[in-house]
């Protein structure tokens, strides 16, 4: 029997490599940190390590409104208070271990109408299934643009791994993400630290509840005080009812001292197809 290993990790490692050698290039021809800030909250997820599987798109809205947020103009940055953010993210499986996502982000300010924000691009690369190894794995690189009025950095990247594990009802799953600004007021401050986490239980086939958590922890060497830190606990559920749709919702409160107290997210997906005859739901071959 062929050993899958075999098969797969000369193409995945090169794959990898190139990646890497890319951002790389890109990060010290630019500079690096990024800071988070009032306006960061366009993608409020926390990462499962499986990929879109090939001939198959997934398309989603994140949508998320900020309650109790930022209520004045901070290194020109605009108030995040009552501000809807609606983030656009189109996922483009190519084969068993490798997706590429892209997303439109934009903000819509009490009192400034709808604005377009910037763009991100997200290559990410797995570990497949057919392994069988014992916890999920993907690494996740996303570079991006973001307009001045809307973040303290216009150009960043994030790097982030993703390890997850299912065990009966419960579903473990953790992002050590690293972020680097590339320019703006942070390009300075290094690599910052931001974990993310989430633990979910099934309820029922079609119900999960759970915590997630996300951090802001400053930089790499040398963490930021807790009152400047960002940590935010969202109490969520996930409906599962059908392979094809995605939906998760959320309240976060931020228990440290962030200037965005209190938001709600929620994540509408749907998978769509391009095989002949296959459903985006049906695994592959």
């Amino acid at each position: 029997m062929e050993n899958p290993t075999q098969k797969y990790f000369p193409d995945l490692l090169g794959t990898m490599t190139k990646y890497f050698i890319l951002v790389a290039s890109l990060i010290f021809a630019l500079g690096g940190a990024r800071h988070a800030s009032a306006q960061d909250n366009y993608e409020i997820q926390v990462y499962s390590a499986d990929t879109v599987p090939p001939k198959t798109t997934m398309v989603e809205i994140h949508s998320n409104f900020t309650i109790d947020g930022q209520k004045t103009v901070v290194n020109g940055v605009l108030p995040s208070n009552h501000a809807e953010h609606e983030t656009l993210e189109i996922t483009q499986g190519w084969t068993s271990w490798f997706e590429t996502g892209f997303y439109v982000f934009s903000s819509i300010q009490p009192d400034g109408g709808w604005q377009w924000v910037g763009d991100h691009i997200r290559p990410r690369i797995a570990v497949p299934e057919s392994w069988h190894w014992p916890v999920g794995l993907s690494v996740s690189q996303e570079i991006g643009y973001q307009r001045r009025a809307f973040a303290e950095d216009s150009w960043d990247y994030e790097l982030r791994p993703i390890i997850d594990k299912k065990i009966g009802p419960w579903y473990l799953d953790f992002n050590p993400a690293f972020d680097r600004s590339l320019h703006g007021l942070n390009v300075g401050k290094g690599w910052e630290f931001s974990p993310n986490v989430k633990v979910s239980f099934d309820f029922t086939k079609k119900i999960a509840g759970g915590l997630e958590y996300y951090g802001a922890l400053g930089p790499v060497s040398n963490f930021d005080p807790i009152s400047q830190q960002s940590q935010q606990i969202f109490p969520t559920i996930d409906l599962n009812l059908s392979p094809d749709w995605e939906f998760n919702f959320g309240v976060g409160v931020d228990v440290t001292n962030s200037s965005d107290h209190l938001i709600v997210k929620c994540i509408v997906g749907r998978r769509f197809s391009w095989g002949r005859g296959r459903k985006a739901s049906e695994p592959q071959k």
